[in-house]
């Protein structure tokens, strides 16, 4: 990752922008870290979008209600959990399915 100060990004913006289409960069000021530039693209990637998003009116009160359900019937036994990679695996095996569907 990239470390710049404050300062150099402020007088060279430019430079700023083309070194975070690359990787994030680490904004210092005093020689601390204050924050964090990346790109949009980099940012889809992450929850940083749903921050931002403007949300329906009830979707905070559904999520937790969705949220705690599924917390219950986990406890429950009712639904099973699985491990981080099977799940990524079925999830990209469905896109893939799903490509050749669209493609075809």
């Amino acid at each position: 990752m990239k470390t710049m100060s404050a300062r150099d990004a402020k007088t060279r913006f430019g430079e700023l922008m083309d070194a975070m289409q690359r990787e994030p960069v680490l904004l210092t000021k005093n020689n601390r870290p204050v924050g964090i530039v990346i790109s949009i693209e980099d940012a889809a990637d992450t929850l940083i979008p749903e921050m931002f998003m403007e949300k329906e009116p009830g979707y905070d009160e559904w999520f937790q209600a969705k949220v705690g359900n599924t917390l219950k019937n986990i406890q429950s036994g009712k639904t099973k959990t699985s491990e981080h990679n099977q799940v990524m695996e079925r999830v990209w095996q469905r896109f893939f399915e799903k490509n050749k569907q669209v493609s075809a």
